[in-house]
């Protein structure tokens, strides 16, 4: 396993964090817990989760997975709430359901951060996160993002978030315009922000779409490695979230 540079934060985090979004009620938690802890023993130290994933289920799975590997692992999750007393409450939840004492990274679970959901954070949201910060629950504070926005732009410039998750892949590329070297994510790199990568290999999109066009031709070309070698290429990413289902999904990005 590789490592970058988290931004500003300093943590040297797996290029390949294990994403939880995927993890349902219907999933065996056993199983998911012995794999997590095999992701973990072979290196990956960036786990990804949020209360709404599974109905806290998700939470819950890596709370168990991470018992007795806690100080190994850099956990961050999410707010769905934007106030100082419904965040108060979502972070309650999460260190109840994950079985500790402190969060790594806390993110505001957004999606394109339109003006209302923004001016709410920077008018009291913000300062509950630097609050949860100063006082140690939280260790760094974020925001996670569905693509480029006024609303995610004015976050960046505030300079106070350490982490930005966000869409980038060979399909959506609006995030990083590696030619004028524009976008969030390079405003994001300026401010030190550590760069988290979520559908970094287009969510099957791409794969489908080689499949439909050129069946024959793509039988025996490993789109997915191409795919996630192609984000990993832009070195101001830190973090390639990806929903790791087994040990062989695994050994496949290790």
């Amino acid at each position: 396993m590789q490592y970058r540079t988290l931004g500003k934060t300093g943590l040297r985090v797996s290029e390949i964090g294990y994403g939880g979004g995927r993890i349902r009620l219907e999933h065996d938690i056993n199983a998911l817990v012995n794999m997590i802890h095999y992701a973990v023993d072979c290196g990956i130290n960036f786990i990804d989760t949020a209360p709404t994933y599974g109905g806290g289920y998700s939470e819950t799975v890596i709370g168990k997975a991470i018992s007795d590997r806690r100080e190994r692992c850099i956990v961050a999750t999410k707010t769905e709430a934007l106030d100082p007393d419904g965040i108060a409450s979502d972070v309650e939840g999460s260190l109840k359901r994950l079985d500790t004492d402190y969060i790594d990274v806390l993110q505001f679970h957004g999606g394109w951060f339109y003006e209302g959901e923004t001016n709410q954070i920077l008018n009291g949201g913000l300062e509950k996160y630097l609050q949860l910060k100063k006082e140690g629950t939280v260790r760094y504070i974020g925001f996670s993002a569905d693509g480029p926005s006024g609303g995610t732009e004015q976050l960046i410039a505030t300079g106070a978030f350490d982490i930005m998750q966000i869409h980038y892949n060979l399909m959506y590329q609006s995030t990083c315009d590696m030619f004028s070297k524009r976008g969030v994510i390079p405003d994001a790199v300026e401010h030190e922000m550590g760069i988290v990568l979520m559908r970094s290999t287009t969510s099957n999109v791409f794969q489908n779409l080689i499949t439909q066009c050129f069946a024959d031709e793509m039988a025996d070309v490993d789109v997915d490695s191409f795919l996630l070698n192609y984000a990993l290429s832009n070195l101001d990413v830190d973090v390639a979230l990806m929903s790791l289902h087994s040990k062989e999904d695994v050994d496949w990005v290790d």
